[in-house]
């Protein structure tokens, strides 16, 4: 069971965000994360909880952040409510996406597990509401995701391979490159992998 630290920063100017101390795993279900945020100054900050089914699908995704909370799942497309800070007010939303995404490096794991890209396949574009930081508002986006690359290093605990996904803005053409070790993310815009416990776990592709 991987678990270990993500730092956070802000991916243009490099603004410390605080840190993600997280643990996943593959399950009966497909893949669950969990993770507790700290902002910088070492105050909790909010929390993840995101399970997959077996095709990469959000079976429940809850978010925690400055005081807001969201719960969502794959449901007619993704459907989620969205609490305010004194749990007087949800409000419902559903749109024909793919599934979530946002500032956690959970995120970029579901991408990959839905997608099951191979490397030279075409690029694949996807549908994601994105839930942003600090007030988890939904805003939903349209990105192009493609393997680049697959490398095999040696480790002490046997091979590990290392996927590079190429993940384009579609409304924007902003690109950039992530890096992910089975469900671990290695680097990424504003993402350090800064302690690992225990080696990432594998997944078929």
């Amino acid at each position: 069971m991987p678990r270990g630290r993500y730092s956070l920063h802000d991916p243009h100017d490099g603004t410390p965000l605080g840190e993600e101390h997280f643990q996943c795993a593959p399950g009966p279900s497909g893949w669950r994360y969990v993770a507790q945020r700290t902002a910088p100054s070492g105050d909790h900050a909010g929390s993840v909880d995101l399970t997959l089914d077996e095709l990469g699908r959000p079976l429940r995704l809850e978010l925690h952040a400055s005081s807001w909370q969201v719960r969502g799942a794959a449901l007619d497309g993704v459907t989620w409510v969205r609490m305010d800070p004194t749990g007087e007010h949800a409000t419902e939303g559903n749109v024909a996406a793919h599934g979530f995404t946002g500032a956690s490096p959970a995120f970029l794991v579901a991408v990959s597990r839905l997608l099951r890209l191979v490397p030279g396949a075409p690029a694949t574009r996807v549908r994601l509401v994105a839930l942003t930081d600090p007030v988890l508002a939904p805003r939903t986006l349209d990105q192009s995701w493609a393997l680049t690359g697959r490398t095999e290093h040696t480790t002490d605990t046997g091979p590990l391979t290392v996927d590079e996904y190429q993940v384009a803005e579609v409304d924007t053409g902003e690109q950039h490159t992530v890096h992910l070790a089975g469900d671990v993310v290695l680097s990424a815009p504003g993402i350090e992998l800064e302690e690992l416990e225990s080696p990432p776990s594998s997944f078929a592709a």
